[in-house]
């Protein structure tokens, strides 16, 4: 039966042929009421969370068709409600299905033919007539009254939230985390659930909680909406905000009176829900130029005032505090390692290495050697690689225990590579128990390691800095490496960038570029655009004329279209016929500023999928339709697959009856069903911010003015240095130069740096 061309559907649920225990995925047979009884014949799929749902029960759908590539057309369920079934046919069909202990195919025909439509009613009112059905005895008919009271209950509170906009997937959630009093939480404690259950937010437990008849100046409700609101500038990078315009601000988004939200930031602070930190001399919040990431609530960007009270979060002021106590720890005891000469150490590296470092290589050397805890921060080309490898041999000879880190899994294989070291990534060197939701290394279980080294530290955020540090032995060294002119951390947080203002720990910075003698276009461009300098690279219009020995290339786009063309291009002919060695899929990235539009990164990845991988059957997703081949990236922690948000892998093989594929990071496997695509999307395209910490043989950067909004110079600098042999920007010249003159980013409000200030002196 051709599917109706309709967004909704009623009928009964005939059979379940898939279902997820986890997130109540469902994949059944669904035959829709229809004017003609021919028509009513015919079965559907229908997919999506049904959860509480038993084959017989009418269904009243909502949604949209969709069509499979292997099973054809499908109705993609979003929204539900379901009725008991009514008919003897129906009855029989739902007690048969197994629903209720006690009731098989066999006592479900002889209850429905002692009662027949009755049914239902004799059970919730008289079941003791039971006891009339033969083969029921006393307490078989106990059994099914305990069962059936248990599923109508369950039932009872599905259609409930239901009522209150809450989705199915939603329903799924509430129920496995509040049981049989999910419904008197939400009665009395709606914003309680934003609190408790991930993915259900304050918007919708305020949405909730106003349909429930609670006031739109209700204590729960402002308070709810107080710890929304800095949970959003969180979002924006801040870890604290200045108490007034916390005040105006969340006034503005819960649309009440200031006054009562000031009211409530006391009773917060005083309850210890909120974190005040009273203006003490001149100590100001630290306040920094930074770019953010887009899309959030627009915030209040002024200047935090001297003499102004600060708000934060306690996890947030736990994790700067702790921070702020490491680096007082580290300098307050003395060092571990064995005894070094430094001078000496340093002119073994340069013969060993085979020439001379410059003096301020020599400074960042000695200062790692001598001091506890060291910042060495610099730009591309400017010398970092060649002073960790040193670093590194001479500590090796030294029989040092040492340990290498990043945050991402292709940053710490690269640092590897580069030092002849070991190196993990952050998470999986303070190894996190998913039991205990924390790391098994930590202050009372410090890291077995005489010198920690840290690379890409501009990506630490505060809270993954907090857990890191403290698991650093106190007679252990400790160096963060960094460029402090790429983007921030995703996360909030300014760590790395604080720890420098503070003054209470050596920083070496480096400034002279030594791969200029190979006339890298990808560094001198870098280092140009730190500088302001808005003059383009070497341009073309045709991709005929990308010259290949060249290593950056502006090729120019009229507009967003001829842009995405070009790119395609690129990745299906260009670097093939320039650079024949170059993988299209696996050594080709393409990094977009923003993830909406015709050169967007969703747009993107549908048109790259649809070039470089246009044959294979795939499994469909939230986002996208899976398939054999495709590249595809992770987009939270997944600790109980070792996998972390940012790890990029390919797609080796689905398995459509399932509802699984299987994907491999690393030269690892790992098998998802259908509640785990949401973590994955498709990475022919990512987000710049989406790169940090990673380099790839050949970058693709679509550059146009529609991305004003994120438009910034050091979203430019980081894309164009992940670049390790190739950088093509493809877009408008005039783009190009509003991003390298736009040094005003959004500011990051933390309170670090006064942390480790007010600590010890320096």
């Amino acid at each position: 039966m051709a599917p109706p061309p309709a967004s909704s559907l009623t009928g009964v649920l005939e059979r379940i042929i898939f279902f997820n225990e986890e997130n109540h995925y469902t994949i059944a047979e669904f035959r829709p009421d229809a004017a003609d009884p021919k028509a009513a014949e015919a079965k559907v799929t229908i997919v999506g969370a049904l959860p509480g749902v038993e084959c017989g029960e009418t269904l009243h759908l909502s949604g949209e068709w969709t069509r499979h590539a292997q099973h054809g057309a499908q109705f993609k369920v979003t929204g539900f409600k379901s009725e008991l079934p009514s008919s003897v046919y129906g009855i029989r069909k739902y007690l048969g299905s197994g629903l209720v202990s006690g009731i098989g195919r066999v006592y479900a025909n002889k209850i429905v033919d002692a009662f027949g439509t009755d049914t239902f009613r004799v059970l919730s009112e008289e079941s003791g007539r039971l006891r009339t059905v033969d083969g029921i005895g006393k307490k078989r008919a106990a059994s099914i009254k305990k069962a059936w009271d248990e599923k109508r209950t369950e039932r009872e509170l599905y259609i409930f939230l239901q009522t209150y906009g809450v989705t199915p997937s939603q329903c799924v959630k509430l129920v496995s985390h509040f049981g049989p009093q999910a419904k008197q939480v939400l009665i009395n404690e709606p914003y309680r659930v934003a609190r408790e259950i991930d993915g259900i937010g304050f918007k919708t437990a305020d949405r909730i909680a106003i349909n429930l008849g609670f006031a739109n100046d209700a204590p729960p409700r402002l308070d709810a909406g107080l710890i929304f609101a800095l949970e959003t500038l969180q979002e924006e990078g801040h870890t604290a905000f200045r108490e007034a315009d916390l005040r105006d601000y969340s006034a503005n988004q819960l649309e009440t009176d200031s006054k009562l939200v000031e009211a409530r930031i006391a009773a917060l602070v005083e309850a210890k829900a909120l974190i005040r930190h009273s203006p003490n001399g001149d100590a100001t919040p630290s306040s920094r130029s930074e770019s953010v990431r887009g899309g959030g609530a627009a915030a209040p960007t002024n200047t935090p005032l001297p003499g102004s009270a600060l708000i934060q979060l306690p996890q947030n002021d736990r994790a700067e505090q702790k921070i702020a106590d490491v680096v007082a720890r580290l300098n307050r005891v003395a060092s571990g390692l064995p005894p070094i000469k430094a001078d000496a150490a340093v002119k073994w590296a340069e013969a060993k290495a085979g020439f001379v470092f410059h003096e301020l290589q020599r400074t960042a050397l000695r200062h790692a050697l001598t001091h506890k805890f060291t910042v060495l921060t610099g730009g591309p080309g400017t010398g970092k690689t060649t002073i960790l490898r040193a670093l590194v041999e001479i500590l090796k000879a030294k029989r040092v225990r040492i340990h290498l880190a990043a945050p991402t899994g292709r940053a710490a294989q690269r640092l590897a590579e580069t030092t002849g070291g070991f190196a993990s990534t952050i998470h999986r060197l303070l190894k996190y128990e998913p039991a205990s939701g924390g790391f098994t290394s930590n202050e009372s279980h410090p890291l077995a390691t005489d010198f920690l080294v840290v690379d890409e530290a501009s990506m630490l955020d505060v809270r993954l800095a907090a857990a890191l540090l403290q698991a650093v032995p106190s007679k252990a060294h400790l160096l963060l490496v960094g460029d402090t002119d790429q983007l921030p951390s995703v996360g909030a947080g300014n760590v790395l960038k604080d720890l420098i203002a503070a003054e209470r720990v050596p920083v070496t910075r480096l400034s002279v570029i030594y791969r200029q003698k190979d006339q890298s276009g990808i560094v001198t461009t870098a280092h140009g655009i730190n500088s302001g300098d808005a003059s383009l690279p070497p341009a073309v219009t045709d991709l005929a004329a990308i010259q290949a020995w060249s290593d950056l290339t502006f090729v120019a786009a009229t507009d967003a279209e001829d842009c995405l063309r070009k790119v395609i291009a690129l990745c299906t002919e260009g670097v093939p016929r320039l650079w024949k060695w170059f993988d299209p899929v696996n050594d080709v990235q393409v990094l977009a500023p923003m993830h909406k539009g015709v050169a967007g990164v969703a747009n993107l990845n549908a048109s790259l999928q649809a070039a470089l991988n246009p044959h294979a059957r795939g499994l469909r997703g939230p986002t996208a339709e899976y398939r054999p081949g495709d590249k595809v990236i992770q987009l939270r922690n997944n600790y109980d697959k070792n996998l972390f948000n940012g790890d990029i892998g390919a797609v080796t093989a689905v398995d459509a009856t399932a509802g699984t594929l299987e994907a491999e990071f690393d030269g690892e496997r790992h098998t998802f069903d259908r509640g785990d695509f949401g973590d994955l999307a498709l990475a022919y395209a990512i987000s710049i911010h989406k790169s940090q910490g990673s380099e790839y043989p050949v970058v693709i950067i679509p550059l146009l003015k529609g991305h004003f909004m994120m438009l910034q110079r050091n979203l430019l600098y980081t894309a164009i240095t992940r670049g390790r042999k190739k950088v093509l920007i493809v877009g408008e010249p005039a783009a190009y130069a509003m991003a390298v003159r736009n040094s005003e980013a959004k500011q990051r409000i933390t309170y670090l740096r006064e942390k480790i200030t007010a600590g010890r002196p320096a």
